[in-house]
């Protein structure tokens, strides 16, 4: 891998210099288009000979029924919220992630640990709780950050997949309907990954835009990476998590 960093403390039987692969995150918030730039990009890379393992979150054979059903419930509070997406994490992180990378592939990560900090941060105000449990999460070669405006986001969702409970933040009591609730939780989300892109180095790509444009600017900040290793210096939050300031 290019950065050969880890979040936090890290694992201590592994390297992750050792890993030959590029692990690439796309982040952003729900609804804003990942999974259809993830697959478009998945393709890209294919035709050009690489090895492509994608993967996101409730993915894992371990966790994706279990966190299925706790969600069900819409009563899950907010430790146990993080714990079973941690849960979840770590185990793609061992059995897909790592092994993809020893193997030299590119790793599409279809929201990375950002995603699971910025909703904790918004359920709590702290950050460091969270980001000591994702302390043992390698560091991307590169993030790209999918931008949206809550206006746009909103309306994007309500004419593609609608809204539900934890998307909505229903769980905040920030509004009276699933659509109030959505426009507050988001925007909260939104403002919390603004900050992360800034502290982490994410790649800002402006997700208003046509999706062909989209997956334009994707390529563009990818390829340097297979080439280099990496775009930016890494950085890990170590800093951060000295400071309970959101």
């Amino acid at each position: 891998m290019g950065n050969g960093h880890y979040f936090g403390d890290g694992l201590t039987y592994l390297n992750p210099s050792d890993l030959k692969g590029r692990l690439i995150a796309i982040e952003g918030t729900d609804g804003v288009g990942r999974s259809t730039h993830i697959e478009m990009l998945q393709e890209w890379l294919e035709v050009q000979g690489y090895g492509v393992l994608t993967t996101g979150w409730t993915r894992s054979s371990l966790m994706s029924k279990t966190i299925e059903v706790a969600k069900q419930g819409n009563i899950l509070d907010r430790w146990s919220f993080s714990l079973l997406y941690a849960t979840d994490f770590a185990d793609r992180l061992e059995h897909q992630i790592i092994p993809a990378l020893r193997s030299g592939f590119v790793v599409l990560a279809d929201r990375y640990i950002y995603t699971a900090l910025a909703r904790d941060v918004v359920r709590s105000g702290d950050p460091t709780w969270i980001r000591n449990v994702f302390g043992f999460a390698i560091v991307p070669d590169l993030i790209c950050y999918l931008r949206i405006d809550v206006d746009t986001l909103a309306l994007r969702v309500i004419e593609s997949k609608g809204m539900n409970f934890w998307e909505s933040g229903m769980d905040l009591k920030l509004g009276a309907d699933l659509y109030e609730s959505f426009k507050k939780y988001q925007s909260l989300l939104i403002e919390e990954f603004d900050r992360m892109a800034e502290e982490f180095h994410f790649e800002v790509v402006d997700a208003r835009k046509p999706p062909d444009e989209i997956q334009e600017a994707l390529r563009a900040k990818i390829e340097p990476v297979l080439k280099t290793g990496r775009l930016t210096q890494p950085s890990t939050g170590q800093p951060a998590k000295a400071s309970s300031a959101s």
